[in-house]
């Protein structure tokens, strides 16, 4: 889906991603000359009102595609931002058996620019396996060669580096 906010195209994308789940986002291109920055991410649960069952959904966004280790280990339940594969995070607690509250918060690296597919992973550390639901609004902006070559030797360099 595609949308104009005056002249900055916006690309938006929405899923259901299963708990230990991985989706991808397919931007690249054969040239890498379209570069992408996140500019909204949202997550919600898919049972906001669900009788005694607890939710603790760790959504993450990634530049490099997460390997079946990664996704079973606290590579996807422990964000750190010092990893620069890491593009954002999102937390979504439901405490509907204890305290009755709710805690949700986000946090992504704006100024982050990529011209790659990304990844977006879902963990529920709340002791169900429900489904999240995930929001992306990425703004894509034309690359020069300089901004290209920078893009792609990060992204070339990010598939080089343990996370």
């Amino acid at each position: 889906m595609e949308c104009y906010e005056g002249a900055t195209m916006i690309k938006t994308f929405r899923g259901l991603i299963v708990d230990g789940g991985q989706d991808t986002i397919v931007l690249h291109t054969n040239d890498g000359s379209m570069g992408y920055r996140i500019v909204k991410f949202e997550i919600m649960t898919n049972v906001p009102h669900a009788a005694a069952t607890d939710t603790e959904h760790i959504v993450m966004i990634w530049k490099v595609k997460r390997s079946v280790t990664e996704l079973g280990d606290t590579t996807t339940t422990n964000p750190d931002f010092s990893n620069n594969q890491l593009l954002g995070v999102g937390l979504n607690l439901n405490d509907v058996t204890g305290s009755g509250h709710g805690y949700w918060e986000t946090t992504i690296f704006d100024q982050e620019r990529f011209n790659q597919d990304i990844y977006v992973t879902h963990r529920d550390e709340g002791g169900s396996t429900n489904p999240c639901n995930y929001y992306i609004e990425l703004e894509q902006v034309k690359l020069d060669l300089n901004q290209n070559t920078v893009a792609t030797l990060k992204d070339i360099r990010n598939l080089e580096q343990p996370t």
